[in-house]
């Protein structure tokens, strides 16, 4: 099984594929960030995201896909963009046919490290951990789509949905 997991941005989004290998391990597959140039108009920064997104669907055919949620407490117009881009991503993943699952912040940091308001160089250890990697995945948005990847696989194994 193969989950494509999703850190929704529009400056920045992370992406991570994660194989849960015969034996129950897991094994990172591809992992990165698409970026844009904040000097782009909105419009042509999603269409990276999109292509890009799309792209990496058709080389890798995830049989699966996690993205978080969002989170904002303060910033109104970062999270109008971010959302955005998370509209993309949703329909990237919707035109190839890849289930979607989404996940909360918190459900992803309690997948990954058993607390769910563990920090991040907690998580970024734990991915580590988790895939048998040498270093913490880098930049932090791929190793953040780790997470959610791991945590897709986790809830397919215990019946495919989101808490």
């Amino acid at each position: 099984m193969l989950s494509l997991g999703i850190d929704p941005g529009t400056a920045t989004v992370g992406y991570g594929l994660v194989r849960e290998l015969s034996d129950g391990s897991l094994q990172a597959v591809h992992y990165g960030v698409i970026v844009t140039p904040p000097s782009l108009p909105m419009n042509e920064r999603l269409e990276i995201i999109f292509k890009d997104l799309t792209a990496l669907i058709e080389q890798y055919k995830p049989d699966r896909a996690g993205v978080e949620e969002l989170f904002f407490a303060k910033n109104v117009t970062t999270a109008i963009n971010v959302a955005q881009g998370r509209g993309v991503i949703l329909l990237a993943l919707t035109l190839a046919n890849v289930p979607i699952l989404e996940y909360k912040p918190n459900i992803v940091k309690q997948s990954i490290s058993g607390y769910g308001g563990a920090k991040k160089p907690q998580m970024q250890e734990m991915v580590r951990i988790l895939l048998g990697l040498e270093k913490i995945p880098k930049p932090d948005d791929a190793a953040d789509a780790l997470a959610v990847a791991i945590t897709d696989l986790h809830s397919y194994r215990y019946g495919g949905y989101a808490v």
